[in-house]
């Protein structure tokens, strides 16, 4: 047994630790400490269980205070050889997330065919995990450390494979985000789990957070993990869109992906259509659908306060659904005629009527419209499609909004009703489908000054009760409420500087300390933090790329790669169209 443990080399020795501190680790004077990068994974081997573990902090160590007072010169390479690894080493230490324990105390064949004990390293890596017997592997989460002395090995693929599953598992609707950043093996997450809680994606400016909600929106519409009604402010996600970093290449939008299960709807039908974007379908609002919890979301962007909100709510129960085209045609001898016999305010009134104005000038706003185009909305997630809502040169943040807060309301109201039918019949032929819902921007809607009065604020704080969720994607996740982030199921992040952000993200996160190094030292690009509901332990990744392969893989029809002439012209046209 012992030989086959030497036949794989070990990284070092746990020498001193605690369950909530994590392991001190000495490495072996053969293991450069340069080797070690924090967000690795590593093994711990104890005498009853294999210890998954992420390595949080690497630092120098020397035995002797002395050779700290008087270092050799780096020209001297012979005393310095003959210090490494006993008067000088390197440390690391590791965080264990998750152990392996057997369920039986039968024996386990390697590939040679002789017993080994399972959590002992063969030959060829680890152990075969396949017993002679039913014994299996269970994953159980930490309440213990390995003893004093215990060796420290690089986790194995066989080791990924047991905590993060395979993509095709034909039990679990597993997709590949990524790998780990030292090894050729995919990192899975589970989209049932995914889609039964909010979720977030966060990341500085530029760090590709449009690329990984492409990537998780395209797995779970490839799993048919959930229906999504996704809210495109810059449209990046219904059709193409420009590569970040390049100048004429595009990547492609899930329209091209998957024609037959995404509908674009759009607040701009001339942007839409010059951008090619096929069969895009227009959406129209009126005044009558507005309601004043639209106008408090937007009442930043229009610049409305207190007094004027409360007196849209004196108008609004005066007046009803109209009460907003019976404000733009009152004259002042109006207003104050009607203040005369209501408690409104004539100048509050007036401001409001001023402000409101501006709603005037948006393209899709009607005084009266032909059609509920929330409904039409909401049939096509009914029949399984999935929805991008683009905004094209109607992409402020007065639009975005307002437009997202009045379509989310009336569907999560719909939402509600067959939940409860559901609830009371309990036929299977009732149960809504699971819904996504993907806003950007995430901190406008989920302030703590709004949040309480918001649609989103009540999606996220009711989990999956009524079978809506919420995708945030947000660069200032500290600019949510505490109370909205604590529900989020799983966080996917890629590098943030700001501390406050930081913070925010392990809101509610057991071992957040080590964590936080992990995640300040990540990449500004392709390399993101998992952490939450949809996995079993928090894991660093390079993220999945998206392009032709990642086509090929996912989408519904066969992709080829352009060449660069191609993609030059297509780029050029896409110029002559829109007038440059």
């Amino acid at each position: 047994m012992t030989n086959t443990m030497n036949a794989r080399q070990a990284l070092g020795s746990v020498i001193e630790g605690s369950l909530t501190g994590g392991l001190e680790v000495r490495l072996h004077p053969d293991i450069s400490v340069e080797d070690m990068r924090v967000g690795k994974f590593l093994v711990v081997q104890g005498v009853r269980a294999r210890f998954f573990c992420m390595l949080t902090d690497v630092s120098l160590g020397a035995a002797n205070a002395r050779i700290i007072a008087s270092p050799p010169g780096w020209e001297d390479t012979f005393l310095r050889e003959v210090l490494a690894g006993s008067g000088t080493y390197g440390m690391i230490n590791i965080s264990p997330m998750l152990m392996f324990t057997r369920e039986s105390n039968e024996s386990f064949s390697s590939t040679n065919g002789k017993s080994l004990n399972p959590f002992i390293p063969s030959a060829s890596g680890l152990a075969s995990f396949k017993p002679q017997t039913s014994t299996t592997i269970e994953l159980l989460p930490v309440k213990t450390i390995p003893s004093h002395f215990s060796q420290v090995y690089e986790a194995s693929e066989e080791d990924f494979r047991k905590v993060f599953g395979w993509e095709d598992d034909p039990h679990r609707k597993n997709f590949s985000i990524g790998k780990p950043l030292d090894m050729d093996v995919p990192i899975c997450i589970d989209l049932n789990r995914f889609v039964e809680r909010s979720n977030g994606v966060f990341g500085k400016s530029g760090t590709g957070k449009s690329f990984l909600t492409r990537l998780l929106l395209g797995g779970v519409i490839r799993k048919t993990a959930a229906v999504n009604l996704i809210f495109d402010i810059h449209s990046e996600y219904g059709w193409e869109a420009v590569a970040e970093g390049k100048e004429v290449n595009t990547v492609k939008g899930l329209k091209q992906l998957f024609p037959g299960q995404v509908e674009v709807y759009t607040v701009d039908p001339e942007s839409t259509k010059r951008r090619g974007v096929r069969d895009a379908q227009e959406i129209y609002l009126s005044y009558e659908q507005i309601e004043v919890e639209d106008i408090k979301l937007c009442g930043r962007e229009l610049g409305l306060s207190d007094a004027a909100l409360d007196n849209a709510n004196i108008l609004c129960n005066e007046l009803g659904k109209s009460w907003i085209t019976q404000l733009f045609n009152m004259t002042g001898e109006d207003i104050k005629i009607f203040c005369n016999d209501k408690p409104g305010h004539p100048g509050s009134i007036t401001s409001l009527q001023r402000k409101l104005l501006r709603l005037d000038r948006l393209k899709y706003m009607r005084a009266v419209s032909p059609l509920n185009y929330s409904n039409k909305i909401l049939q096509s997630l009914e029949a399984g499609k999935n929805v991008v809502v683009e905004f094209g040169s109607q992409s402020n943040m007065l639009s975005y909004m307002l437009v997202t807060n009045m379509i989310t309301r009336r569907i999560h109201e719909h939402y509600v009703k067959r939940a409860d039918r559901f609830l009371q019949s309990k036929n299977p032929l009732d149960r809504p489908t699971p819904l996504m819902i993907t806003i950007e921007e995430a901190h406008r809607f989920l302030d703590p000054a709004v949040v309480q009065s918001t649609i989103f604020g009540t999606i996220a704080r009711e989990l999956r009760k009524y079978f809506v969720t919420l995708l945030v994607v947000d660069q200032r996740p500290s600019g949510i409420d505490n109370e909205v982030m604590s529900q989020i199921g799983t966080r996917i992040t890629a590098l943030l500087n700001d501390e406050k952000d930081i913070d925010a993200i392990f809101t509610g996160v057991s071992g957040a300390g080590a964590l936080r190094s992990v995640l300040a030292k990540l990449d500004s690009k392709q390399q993101a933090l998992v952490l939450g509901h949809a996995v079993p332990m928090p894991v660093v990744v390079r993220t999945r790329p998206y392009d032709s392969a990642f086509y090929r893989e996912i989408g519904d029809q066969v992709w080829e790669d352009k060449s660069d002439a191609e993609v030059f012209a297509a780029a050029e046209l896409a110029k002559a169209d829109l007038g440059f």
